[in-house]
């Protein structure tokens, strides 16, 4: 038994790893999309985002009024926000002041970057978390409206190392720059959600809190790992070193559902995006994600979705590279501005 259980562990470090598998199923796409530089007084305020928007303080600090929020919140030096809510939002030098909007600074000739005033007081970069519409939801589900990571987090050089990176990469520009800031933009998004998981108590019951419980996170890895196998509850259990009530319960207070109903719903998730992106047929994905029959997995399908596999796969329409190209220069578009 303790060999099994300790196997089980051994595997689940080894082979998985449930962040990345959601954010490949998300697609998650990071790009820097511009900033500016500001010396006081100055007050900006950008339209609600199309996408999920970070930003950084790399130099001076600013107030963040937050749309919904009573409260401006003060950011300085090394400090990093997330938005994923729609909501428009003012950064400045002082909340008193009255914003001038983003469009008429960054409008003009496209340009991505702004001096405001002498622009020595305060340095700003910014930039957009691309998902795909269907597979980002599961990410989305999770994060709360804004996210601020201090300075003074425990992440903080990491934070340090890939600003300095970013700015050098914008400040000069060599061959390959474009490229080498999207991988710093990506790393910077992981980075968030890594200090923002370090927050457990705060988090809302979700897979994500599941992450950051180590004594229940092995069996989110073996399943994760292998989606399709036919997990037992005590198998599980074994893994986490727990009895199977107390980790069916210490799982379920922290992911909101049943260990083998996260299961299921993950399934239907790998199910989702295999019909939405592959020529399979719906036999080849059940029995890819787990199910011993196509009538098992239509009526499972269903029953989450609400739509036959058929249905589902007839009403999404095909995403290629060239679709995902496309939906990149639409939200450029729609944020390049910002």
């Amino acid at each position: 038994m303790l060999e099994s259980a300790l196997y089980l562990r051994d595997s689940a470090d080894m082979t998985s790893d449930p962040l990345s598998d959601i954010l490949k199923l998300a697609k998650a796409e990071s790009l820097v999309t511009g900033g500016f530089s500001a010396g006081a007084p100055w007050a900006i305020r950008f339209p609600a985002p199309a996408s999920i928007k970070f930003f950084a303080v790399v130099r001076g600090h600013c107030w963040a009024c937050f749309e919904g929020e009573s409260e401006a919140l003060y950011f300085e030096s090394g400090d990093v926000g997330l938005l994923s809510a729609r909501r428009s939002f003012v950064l400045s030098s002082d909340p008193s002041l009255e914003p001038v909007d983003a469009m008429s600074l960054f409008s003009g000739a496209g340009k991505s970057t702004a001096v405001i005033g002498d622009g020595q007081d305060f340095a700003h970069i910014g930039g957009h978390v691309l998902l795909d519409p269907e597979g980002g939801r599961l990410l989305t589900s999770v994060l709360p409206p804004w996210i601020r990571i201090q300075a003074a987090a425990p992440q903080a050089a990491a934070f340090r190392q890939l600003l300095a990176q970013l700015v050098d990469e914008r400040s000069d520009p060599l061959p390959g720059t474009q490229l080498a800031s999207a991988h710093l933009a990506q790393l910077l998004f992981i980075q968030i959600l890594r200090a923002h998981m370090a927050n457990e108590e705060a988090l809302p019951a979700s897979w994500f809190r599941v992450m950051c419980d180590r004594r229940i996170a092995p069996a989110l890895k073996l399943m994760h790992g292998e989606p399709a196998r036919n997990w037992r509850l005590d198998e599980l259990a074994e893994a986490c070193a727990m009895s199977r009530t107390t980790f069916a319960l210490r799982f379920r207070t922290a992911a909101g559902v049943a260990p083998l109903s996260y299961l299921a719903d993950w399934r239907i998730r790998l199910a989702e995006r295999a019909l939405r992106e592959s020529s399979s047929s719906v036999a080849q994905i059940a029995e890819s994600v787990g199910y011993t029959s196509e009538s098992a997995f239509s009526n499972a399908f269903k029953k989450a979705t609400g739509q036959s596999p058929r249905g589902y796969r007839g009403g999404v329409r095909p995403a290629g590279a060239a679709d995902r190209a496309e939906g990149v220069v639409g939200e450029l578009e729609a944020v390049k501005n910002e």
